[in-house]
């Protein structure tokens, strides 16, 4: 951050929001406007160059087709590379998690190159589609509750050596491999499989998001009922029998 104001980038949402994604950037923006901060959130659409001044980027699901082309262009682009060398943080979902990979497979059946930002490749699994709520618990290193979303995905995703998993499953399929493993992370690059929005589900992890913009070990209070109620409706609800 600087001139004490935060800068939020949600990344084409013309390509990247089928999911009801863009959840996130209003959660994060939220809660960071709750704790009194300044924030300038910049919706920027696949025709627009990516600010490379950010402090958060976010990045959402999408369908096959403009999963490629968001790829396409964020390779030509190259922004996001710079703004991450600058010390930004980047969330994504889903499709976004993939581009954020060393490949995924497209539309068209080929391996696609991302951006190579998270050590992990993506494959078009063989099995059953990974759909439904998904509960699991975050890598204890980040301090954060069990997670709580929903997946709905057909690609499974293997995790290189820099890679650490951002949860483990008890409930739900995440990377797909038949590890246990759902999304992942290094260093201020996160993705994971769930939707919900998963920032709306999981308070906690946009707090960490603005906690690492913000360089604190802590946020101020905030009024958390109506996400707790959520929680604890879909905790629930993941726990049913099928």
């Amino acid at each position: 951050m600087s001139d004490n104001q935060l800068r939020l980038v949600w990344i084409y949402p013309d390509l990247l929001s089928t999911y009801g994604d863009q959840g996130n950037a209003l959660v994060v923006e939220r809660r960071a406007r709750q704790r009194g901060l300044d924030v300038a959130r910049l919706d920027v659409r696949s025709d627009q160059p990516i600010p490379t001044s950010g402090d958060i980027y976010l990045i959402g699901g999408g369908e096959d087709r403009p999963q490629r082309l968001a790829a396409e262009r964020l390779r030509r682009d190259g922004h996001l590379h710079r703004a991450v060398e600058n010390g930004a943080i980047v969330f994504s979902v889903c499709a976004g998690y993939q581009i954020l990979g060393h490949e995924f497979i497209n539309d068209l059946g080929q391996r696609e190159p991302g951006l190579g930002l998270l050590d992990v490749v993506s494959v078009r699994g063989e099995g059953e589609r990974c759909v439904g709520d998904v509960l699991g618990d975050i890598d204890p290193q980040l301090g954060l509750p069990p997670l709580t979303g929903f997946e709905n995905h057909q690609g499974v995703t293997h995790l290189g050596a820099t890679a650490r998993p951002f949860a483990r499953t008890r409930i739900g399929k995440g990377n797909g491999t038949g590890d246990g493993t759902e999304g992942a992370y290094n260093g201020t690059v996160f993705g994971t499989y769930m939707h919900g929005p998963v920032l709306a589900r999981n308070p906690l992890i946009a707090d960490l998001l603005l906690k690492l913009a913000l360089d604190v070990n802590a946020l101020p209070p905030i009024d958390d009922h109506w996400y707790e109620a959520l929680r604890t409706e879909r905790i629930a609800a993941a726990q049913q029998p099928a």
